[in-house]
């Protein structure tokens, strides 16, 4: 939609990966929609997945015993966050709309988008103790999963649904912020199918993403998860 700005948050090693194909289509596509789009690519970036003392400038609130929730809040709030985190931190308040893509690792996001949820969704910018989930900070902003799998859909089927994988990812902390979530897009072992069924898949993201700002947001109940 003309006008909308875009974050894409990409973790892939590789551009000629099928997740690197999905994030050119993505760009392409939201793009020729008029969309601006931005795009983090974590390991370009050689983005830091480690929350340490770093991510402060300046004083500590408390030298004596550090407390990494405590001093990202109060330097966020006197404007003392390392300098990656504001620039990211930018990005996410202008975006209208947030993707995640990414390889599924062990039943959950790769340590190095993890580190950016860590690092950058901090107090004070995300969420306030007492404004959280549908009164969390990033309010009036859609988030999307776009990642793709090593096993199968029936692999999945048999050792339980895949919702119970999106629950921390999706409710603990898009909703937790405010974020809408939209339907996860996942693409199920691409490396194992044919050639022509990957271009499908490829096609089927290009499909959605046309048609993706009439979408509803899921309902954020326990029930969507563990229906």
């Amino acid at each position: 939609m003309a006008g909308k700005k875009v974050l894409i948050v990409y973790a892939h090693q590789e551009p000629k990966s099928f997740n690197g194909s999905l994030l050119k289509i993505a760009v392409e596509e939201l793009s020729k929609q008029g969309c601006s789009v931005t795009v983090s690519d974590l390991y370009s970036m050689q983005f830091e997945p480690r929350a340490t003392r770093n991510d402060i400038v300046g004083h500590l609130h408390n030298s004596e015993a550090f407390n990494y929730g405590v001093e990202t809040w109060e330097a966020y709030k006197r404007g003392g966050l390392s300098k990656d985190l504001v620039e990211e931190q930018k990005k996410v308040q202008e975006a209208d709309l947030l993707i995640f893509q990414f390889p599924l690792f062990w039943f959950n996001m790769p340590a190095i988008l993890k580190g950016w949820m860590d690092r950058v969704l901090v107090q004070g910018f995300a969420y306030d103790l007492s404004k959280v989930y549908d009164g969390g900070l990033l309010q009036d902003k859609l988030s999307l999963f776009s990642f793709t799998t090593g096993g199968s859909k029936e692999k999945y089927a048999i050792r339980g649904d895949i919702r119970y994988l999106l629950w921390p990812m999706q409710h603990g902390i898009m909703h937790f912020c405010g974020v809408k979530v939209l339907e996860p897009h996942i693409c199920y072992a691409p490396e194992n199918v044919s050639e022509e069924k990957r271009k499908e898949m490829l096609a089927a993201w290009s499909q959605r993403l046309k048609t993706l700002w009439k979408e509803e947001p899921t309902d954020c109940s326990p029930e969507w998860y563990f229906k």
